[in-house]
């Protein structure tokens, strides 16, 4: 493979940027600092990007923290990080492109993942970024990859979702369950969102046709054909209740206190249940690629999938992000800018 890099002007290039970064796992203000670092070096098949926005997710939180230690196994560092800048989703300009790579070009606008994306440049894989969507600013791109990409493939690849049927997103006001909605929208689907009572608003504007409060409001049973549980910890036993006789359930993840498995658990229970169940009982790792990236943009462009950006910070405010992001009370997503 060559890993001869094309840019426009090689010169142009700065040797150091500003990026977040830590030497250790732990909480943000105990180990996220802005600092100047060596400009990342691609490979034949990555682009570099010039990061104008990145985008936070809880994936960041727990790849900060090392928590649970399930994170440390999956490759990221036992010990210690091995990457010490952090994030995840980008949206920005390509500066460099790796040699192997084709179709992307310098100077195109793109969106997608990469690797240490709180910097003014990041790698990323050339397959896990696409075009940016023409109808979004930078910021508002920020916001999907990550997020997006896990909804749609927890509606479409995973729940199956088919036109009139009954779909229940549980976490529905958060990164991926805001996503969720507006895609099991679009697949024709009529949408409950479970949220706290001060979110309930945005399940609305995001297309729900109908909203129940999780502090309130008990799980209808036996409904809904596909529910989509998103980062949550409802026992799988009463998820089941609110399902249909041939229901799916999708676990999206999950939280817990757990500094091992971190809510796996739930996740696992539900697997080694589901063959002797006639509901699906499904969980899954989100693939990243420049496909889905593809398909979200038809729909952010064709206007049946909005981002929900509840606000935009400097990256010199980092942890400021972080923090509001685990504290519960941010609406959708949180995006830095480098």
């Amino acid at each position: 493979m060559t890993t001869h890099q094309r840019s426009s002007d090689a010169r142009a290039l700065p040797g150091t940027m500003r990026a977040a970064v830590r030497q250790r796992y732990g909480t943000p203000d105990e180990v996220l600092r802005v600092a100047s670092v060596p400009l990342p070096q691609i490979s034949g098949g990555e682009v570099l990007v010039q990061v104008h926005a990145a985008g936070l997710d809880r994936g960041v939180w727990h790849v900060l923290t090392g928590l649970p230690y399930l994170v440390r196994m999956a490759g990221y560092g036992v010990r210690a990080p091995k990457n010490p800048v952090v994030g995840r989703d980008l949206a920005g300009v390509i500066a460099q492109v790796g040699g192997d790579v084709t179709g992307l070009n310098v100077g195109d606008e793109v969106y997608g993942t990469g690797d240490g994306t709180f910097a003014e440049y990041a790698r990323a894989r050339a397959d896990q970024v696409s075009l940016k969507p023409g109808t979004l600013s930078f910021e508002q791109a920020a916001a999907v990859p990550v997020s997006a990409q896990t909804a749609l493939q927890a509606v479409r690849e995973h729940g199956r979702v088919q036109p009139g049927q009954e779909v229940l997103v549980v976490g529905a006001s958060g990164g991926v369950g805001s996503y969720a909605v507006q895609i099991a929208k679009a697949h024709g689907a009529h949408v409950t969102g479970v949220a706290g009572p001060a979110k309930l608003d945005l399940v609305r504007a995001l297309g729900a046709d109908a909203v129940l409060d999780h502090t309130t409001d008990a799980l209808p049973a036996r409904r809904y054909d596909v529910i989509l549980d998103v980062g949550g910890s409802t026992p799988v036993s009463r998820l089941r209740r609110a399902l249909t006789r041939r229901g799916t359930l999708v676990m999206v993840g999950g939280e817990s206190s757990g500094r091992v498995l971190g809510g796996v658990q739930r996740q696992l229970g539900a697997i080694l249940l589901s063959p002797f169940v006639r509901q699906r009982l499904i969980t899954f790792v989100c693939k990243e690629n420049a496909d889905d990236l593809a398909v979200l943009r038809d729909l952010v462009d064709g206007g049946q999938v909005t981002p929900a950006v509840d606000r935009v910070l400097p990256l010199d405010r980092a942890v400021d992000a972080l923090l509001l992001l685990i504290d519960g009370s941010v609406r959708g997503k949180v995006v830095l800018t480098p």
